[in-house]
């Protein structure tokens, strides 16, 4: 088995967050092709960032995420991160999510 800890130059870590995203209003916005588009999106947030997308689980009215970051990435910013770019970017991709989200 492959170990799952993160190795920096003086510490190893193993930070695990389960990190769970409703939709506005529970509306029932997500379907199979918008919930790959967001896989995709994480995809590009992990190589942007110091952020590793261990699971990624969604039903029609949220979105499940099991994230394992550094110790110097506070649980805030990762929060932040990924709200707004997945937002903005499945806004842009799919119009029709925010038309039903916010009118």
């Amino acid at each position: 088995m492959e170990d799952e800890h993160i190795f920096k130059s003086h510490n190893k870590t193993l930070l695990l967050y389960h990190l769970v995203f409703p939709m506005k209003y529970r509306r029932k916005v997500l379907n199979e092709i918008s919930g790959e588009t967001l896989k995709l999106i994480c995809k590009e947030i992990s190589e942007r960032y110091e952020i590793e997308f261990i699971e990624i689980g969604y039903e029609s009215d949220h979105v499940h995420f099991l994230v394992q970051s550094i110790p110097s990435l506070p649980l805030s910013q990762i929060v932040r991160t990924i709200k707004s770019i997945t937002g903005r970017e499945l806004f842009r991709l799919h119009p029709e999510i925010k038309q039903i989200l916010w009118g």
